[in-house]
């Protein structure tokens, strides 16, 4: 039946790869869980609003919902490994939104945030019609190969970047978070270092034991063609973790599970979240600034999504000659029907997420993997507090290693070329710097853009590359 529905052997791996890929993907990704309704609604404690409470609730659970329905297109219609989740910035600028609806209206904060989900209602209507349509598939064809090479890399520098800096934030007297590369390693001395991190040091050094060891033990595995590498090494870094906060640091690592509920909050879903669009409110922000809202989500999550699925799928080898990738707008589709549901349940927008990779590495071809990631997103309705149990720093390993793999794909790229050379170099800093995928491609286009146009190569510019090219830099400069 597996063999009939997601051509294992075609795609050569089979069953057991493709569970233990999906499982991978999910614990890199398991953060977004937490820390979604925690962005959107103000981290959850007992002195927290009651209707807060519940929102935060219903965004959990929408969390949960989107991300799996998005999964299971992704596998049964497109076939392709890549996992899904409302896309860290693109909440992070949700909250925004709905911030500044309750200030600039008498709307509750609860009201205002079933606002602007209309604004992400829309959105995905936009992506359903344009990914039918084949514009967004388009979209992606425009982009042109030099740029498309260089996508991969610019994500593995910033996994890389999540991995070693904002992946593991240690919290201390002195304030935080404190980074690994930032105030560990960023520090002239060990001595400076302690002084600056404070009553978190120790945590911060286990935190770097860990994420190196575990680094070191995938790497020495999959050297020695160990399947499953990735998650072996985040399971051994997991342990040592949690060891060295019951020995070192005096505390345990399990207590998300004491007096932990794993009943499912279906009830605060349905009264907060659960088909719960403002249009009245939605109608009281203004015509222009619903517009731009809009457009602004769109290009972040349009660019975003093509990115990842694009740089992903070059390291997975399954681009053609012509650098596209079979079954993108089924893959595209995943993502519009994914911010729909996103916003008929609760959440911000839903896109394919760049912890995929991790997946990919771990052998995942297949739409299996992605309905593995997704029953277990589905699963973490119940059993959320054991996600919550996994050490950042496990995670990072993973994502330190897999960045690695993705940047070697500089050998691609034809450096001598200076139209090649400066849209990826430029990405490579872009990309980790910005947090965006979707903004370091447009930074990409335009430079590849503005070179070709003046030195004489004009007519190798598609129409529709310079049409991105003045949207970014509408986008970028006149959009606020």
């Amino acid at each position: 039946m597996l063999e009939k529905v997601f051509k294992l052997k075609e795609n050569n791996t089979n069953v057991r790869t493709e569970i233990v890929a999906g499982l991978t993907t999910f614990m890199t990704m398991a953060y977004i869980i937490a820390l979604n309704p925690n962005l959107l609604v103000g981290f959850k404690s007992p002195d927290m609003d009651a209707s807060l409470i519940s929102l935060w609730n219903g965004v959990f659970m929408a969390t949960c919902i989107a991300s799996a329905i998005g999964m299971f297109v992704m596998a049964f219609a497109a076939n392709k490994p890549f996992a899904m989740a409302p896309g860290m910035g693109l909440n992070s600028f949700f909250a925004v939104v709905v911030a500044n609806i309750a200030t600039g209206t008498e709307m509750s904060y609860v009201a205002s945030f079933q606002a602007a989900l209309c604004i992400i209602l829309v959105e995905g209507l936009v992506f359903l019609v344009l990914s039918v349509l084949n514009v967004r598939e388009k979209i992606v064809d425009a982009i042109p190969l030099g740029v498309r090479l260089g996508i991969a890399p610019a994500i593995g520098m910033m996994l890389m970047n999540i991995g070693l800096g904002s992946n593991a934030g240690i919290y201390s007297d002195k304030g935080g978070p404190f980074y690994v590369m930032s105030n560990f390693f960023g520090s002239l001395t060990a001595g400076y270092a302690k002084d600056t991190i404070g009553s978190g040091y120790a945590e911060m050094v286990l935190t770097v034991a860990t994420m190196f060891i575990g680094l070191f033990v995938i790497v020495i595995l999959a050297q020695k063609g160990i399947k499953g590498a990735v998650i072996l090494g985040m399971l051994v870094a997991s342990v040592i973790n949690w060891a060295g906060q019951a020995i070192f640091l005096h505390t345990n690592p399990f207590g998300a599970l004491t007096n932990a509920s794993f009943v499912p909050p279906f009830q605060d879903m349905a009264e907060t979240t659960l088909f719960k669009f403002n249009f009245t409110g939605f109608a009281q922000i203004g015509w222009f600034t619903v517009v731009t809202l809009i457009v602004t989500f769109c290009i972040i999550d349009m660019f975003d999504t093509i990115g990842t699925l694009v740089g992903t799928a070059s390291r997975a080898g399954m681009l053609d000659k012509e650098g596209k990738m079979p079954q993108m707008k089924e893959a595209l589709l995943a993502d519009a029907v994914g911010t729909v549901v996103g916003s008929a349940t609760g959440t911000s927008t839903v896109t394919t997420f760049v912890e995929s990779a991790s997946g990919v590495e771990a052998g995942g071809r297949t739409g299996l993997t992605a309905l593995t990631t997704g029953v277990i997103f589905l699963l973490c309705m119940f059993i959320s507090p054991v996600a919550a149990v996994i050490p950042p720093a496990a995670t990072s390993a993973a994502l330190i290693y897999v960045g690695v793999l993705m940047i070697t794909g500089l050998k691609n790229v034809h450096f001598d070329d200076i139209s090649q050379a400066v849209p990826v170099a430029l990405m490579l800093i872009a990309m980790p710097v910005s947090g965006s995928i979707g903004h370091a491609i447009g930074i990409g286009l335009i430079s590849y853009t503005v070179i070709k146009l003046f030195t004489g190569k004009a007519k190798e510019v598609s129409v529709l590359t310079y049409v991105l090219s003045l949207i970014f830099l509408i986008k970028f400069f006149l959009i606020v």
